[in-house]
């Protein structure tokens, strides 16, 4: 699943979404430049929810 996440801009923002993803059991690769995230392992409303318990705003991104 990709994610927009808009508030993700530099390398402190990707260290906090990979930690808090892999903390509830899934993958994660960040795009920082185009500041989306594509997310394995977790469904869609637990990856939206451990984003925002981050911190961090997400919507689905085509």
């Amino acid at each position: 699943m990709k994610f927009h996440v808009p508030d993700m801009s530099c390398g402190h923002c990707r260290a906090a979404i990979e930690q808090a993803i892999a903390a509830a059991g899934g993958t994660v690769s960040v795009d920082l430049d185009s500041r989306t995230v594509t997310i394995s392992g977790l469904d869609a409303a637990r990856a939206t929810a451990v984003l925002a318990e981050a911190g961090y705003s997400a919507t689905p991104a085509t």
